[in-house]
C-alpha cells in the first residue's frame, strides 16, 4: 500500500482537478497517484464541503477513534469479568 499523502497535497490535487484544465487521468498521472484515488479525494472533499451526503473526514476520524476505544473497553470488561469470577470461585469453592 502506498504511503499516505499529506492533506495539503490532497487539497491542491483536488483544486487542480476541479479547475478542469486537464483530464483527471492526466492530473493523477502527473501527481503519481491513481485516477480512482484522485476521484475518491474529490468525493471526500465534496462531502467535507457540504456539497454531498456522507461522513466528513473529521467524523470518520472520530468514528475510528470511538471504535478503537470500544474495543479496548470491551477487552478490559472481559478481563474484569474473568477476574471477578476467579475471586468469587476462590471465596465459594472447596477449601
Amino acid at each position: 500500500m502506498p504511503a499516505a499523502k499529506p492533506p495539503e497535497f490532497r487539497r491542491r490535487a483536488v483544486e487542480q482537478a476541479r479547475r478542469r484544465e486537464q483530464p483527471i487521468a492526466q492530473i493523477a498521472k502527473a501527481l503519481g497517484i491513481s485516477e480512482s484515488c484522485l476521484r475518491r479525494w474529490m468525493d471526500q472533499a465534496d462531502v467535507d464541503d457540504g456539497h454531498k451526503e456522507g461522513l466528513s473526514s473529521t467524523e470518520k476520524r472520530e468514528l475510528v477513534e470511538l471504535r478503537r476505544r470500544t474495543r479496548v473497553l470491551e477487552m478490559e470488561n472481559g478481563i474484569l469479568k474473568r477476574a471477578s469470577a476467579y475471586f468469587a470461585w476462590e471465596n465459594v469453592g472447596p477449601k
